[in-house]
């Protein structure tokens, strides 16, 4: 293929599973909390911003961008079901480790809140291969990062999320 092909283009539509999964939430927002409120010790696992509807529509988001890809990229489909349960695994571990750490539901956690979602989501498709080139991952990992921070602001300024982050 092309240097940019190969740089853009691949790299953000083999990510966008993954992607499509983070948002899902902010948009089908759930009342029910996946965790039951239960706790363990004196702090929620999740906390009631991680609902059953919110993670069951980031594997529908997934499944969808992969049923659209697959008709260019056959192996698109697997790809996709592996990015959206690595990224839900990512979200939730982030949550996990929030709670843990008495962070407040909805406060920032650099990096992790940025990242986690993207690093699952890579690890779990890494198996089928596919992946970009070093330039593509470079790519969308700088552009992980950039649309986490508009992508939020939007969100917030939509009110669909309570804060910018």
């Amino acid at each position: 293929m092309s240097f940019l092909f190969d740089t853009f283009a691949y790299p953000l539509l083999y990510i966008l599973p993954a992607y499509i999964a983070n948002g899902a939430p902010v948009i089908f927002k759930g009342k029910k909390p996946l965790d039951m409120g239960k706790k363990i010790g004196k702090r929620r696992i999740f906390g009631d911003n991680k609902t059953v509807r919110g993670t069951l529509f980031m594997m529908i988001g997934a499944l969808v961008v992969g049923m659209l890809e697959y008709p260019i990229f056959g192996y698109m489909l697997e790809v996709a079901v592996l990015m959206g349960a690595g990224t839900i695994i990512g979200d939730l571990l982030g949550s996990f480790i929030k709670r843990r750490m008495n962070f407040k539901p909805g406060r920032s956690f650099p990096i992790m809140d940025q990242y986690g979602f993207f690093l699952f989501a890579m690890l779990f498709a890494y198996p089928l291969g596919h992946l970009p080139d070093i330039y593509g991952l470079l790519f969308i990992v700088a552009l992980t990062g950039a649309m986490h921070l508009l992508t939020n602001i939007g969100a917030y300024l939509l009110k669909l999320k309570n804060v910018p982050w």
